[in-house]
């Protein structure tokens, strides 16, 4: 299935007031990661990146990839849309960094391009993981890391479409988890943890973490409604996986 012009056309079309709505949150502070804007400094997943070729896999409007360039690392934002990457150039300011346009499961760069390919949310949930995982390991140096965060699929099987919300009831099957309907014709992705580690194993990779970020009670879900409201407290909405090509 080829999701790139649908995914496209609903990236141009909902990218200002996406950013409108959430850059203030996720471009005031570096490093946050996911629904709970969580610092990595708490989580420990990307670490020291100074002076490493770092690749973004659907980097919005830059606000990842600004923050680890002014960090000393050699950036390069990729995205399906020309209007999120029109965002990101209008964001650059000092740290500045190459843009290109292209898809995660076809990504344009040489073999052992990057010391670190990462995502948030970004490409490895807009794009067939059985085809993007083994780009992303591709373009990867040896002992270079392949780091993202996707959504649980705990949060997936648990979301009423109906009710636009994240219920404490399942909803439908984990075993049917793979490829979801979005808005015009677009899809995302979503696997089991075990499609996940087949996925990854499959294109070579080791997994040295899986964290399951947790938010503190009172932490407020910048992206979806959630019945309860600490419903990422009690059950994992998220999977940040940490691997590295050996």
């Amino acid at each position: 299935m080829d999701s790139i012009p649908a995914n496209r056309r609903l990236w141009n079309q909902i990218s200002s007031a996406y950013q409108h709505e959430h850059d203030p949150q996720i471009g005031a502070t570096p490093r946050l990661w996911g629904m709970y804007s969580i610092p990595d400094a708490h989580l420990h997943a990307l670490g020291d990146v100074t002076g490493k070729r770092v690749l973004e896999l659907g980097c919005g409007a830059g606000q990842w990839s600004r923050a680890l360039a002014a960090e000393g690392a050699t950036v390069v934002g990729l995205d399906l849309s020309e209007a999120q990457l029109a965002a990101a150039a209008d964001a650059m300011g000092a740290a500045r960094y190459p843009l290109v346009q292209g898809a995660a499961e076809q990504l344009p760069f040489a073999a052992d391009s990057f010391d670190l390919v990462f995502c948030d949310f970004g490409g490895l949930s807009w794009a067939p993981p059985h085809l993007a995982v083994p780009q992303a390991a591709r373009v990867l140096t040896r002992g270079g890391r392949l780091v993202f965060n996707v959504a649980s699929p705990w949060f997936e099987v648990c979301y009423d479409e109906a009710a636009s919300r994240v219920t404490t009831t399942l909803q439908k099957d984990y075993f049917g988890l793979n490829s979801i309907a979005e808005d015009d014709g677009a899809t995302s992705y979503q696997l089991t943890y075990g499609d996940w580690v087949k996925v990854l194993r499959g294109a070579g990779l080791i997994i040295d973490d899986l964290i399951e970020p947790r938010p503190d009670l009172g932490t407020p879900n910048g992206y979806n409604e959630t019945d309860p409201p600490d419903w990422a407290h009690r059950w994992p909405a998220e999977l940040l996986w940490v691997t590295h090509k050996p």
